[in-house]
C-alpha cells in the first residue's frame, strides 16, 4: 500500500513513528498519525487542522492529556492543593544536588524493535480508510488529506477524541479536508 503514498504522506507516517518513539510508546496509533500530520505545518492537511487552532505543540499536549499521562501542571496542582509549592521544592533540590536532579533517568536501553512501533488496529484501519478515500476520489496517490480523512472516518481513536476535546467540528473538518483535496487535484492536473 505504501507505494501509493505521496512523499508528504509517507513523511507524515514516518513522523508519526518518530512521535511514538518520542513519547516512548511501543505502538503507532491514530494519535501519532495526527501528530505526524501536524509535524508538517506547510502541508495542506496541517493547514486545514491549523484552521481549527491545532498545531504540533498543542497536539502533543492534547495527546498526552487524552492518554492520561502525567503532566507537570497536574502534579503541581495536586501538590498545591496540600500546600506544597513544586517550584520551591525543585529550586531547593537543584540548589543542593544540581540542575536536573529531579528529572527522570533515561529509559533503560532496550533492544529496538525491528521497524519501529507497530500500528494499532485503529492505526491500520486509518490507513485502509485513507486508501478508500483516495480511490473514492479516483486519486492516483494517497495524500496527507486522505490520511486525515482516514483518521476522521475511523472515528474511535485517540486522534478523534483529541479533536473533539479541542472543540473541533468533525463534520466541518471533513468537509474542509475534502475541499482541500479537490482543490489540490485540480492544481495537479
Amino acid at each position: 500500500m505504501f507505494e501509493r503514498f505521496a512523499e508528504e504522506a509517507r513523511r507524515a507516517v514516518a513522523l508519526a513513528g518518530t512521535e511514538a518513539r518520542r513519547m516512548r510508546h511501543d505502538h503507532l496509533g491514530t494519535e501519532h498519525l495526527l501528530l505526524g500530520l501536524l509535524a508538517q505545518p506547510q502541508d495542506p492537511a496541517a493547514r486545514v487542522l491549523g484552521g481549527f487552532g491545532l498545531d504540533l505543540a498543542g497536539g502533543r499536549h492534547a495527546v498526552l492529556r487524552a492518554l492520561g499521562g502525567p503532566g507537570p501542571e497536574r502534579d503541581a496542582a495536586a501538590l498545591a492543593a496540600i500546600g506544597i509549592d513544586l517550584d520551591a521544592v525543585r529550586a531547593a533540590v537543584e540548589h543542593t544536588f544540581g540542575a536536573g536532579a529531579l528529572d527522570a533517568p533515561p529509559p533503560a536501553a532496550r533492544r529496538p524493535r525491528r521497524g519501529g512501533p507497530r500500528f494499532t488496529d485503529r492505526g491500520r484501519r486509518t490507513m485502509v480508510l485513507a486508501l478508500r478515500a483516495a480511490t473514492g476520489q479516483r486519486a492516483r496517490r494517497i495524500e496527507t488529506g486522505h490520511l486525515l480523512l482516514g483518521l476522521l472516518r475511523e472515528g474511535g481513536g485517540v486522534a478523534v477524541r483529541v479533536l473533539r476535546d479541542r472543540g473541533v467540528d468533525l463534520a466541518e473538518l471533513e468537509r474542509r479536508t475534502e475541499a482541500s483535496l479537490v482543490g489540490g487535484l485540480r492544481e495537479a492536473s
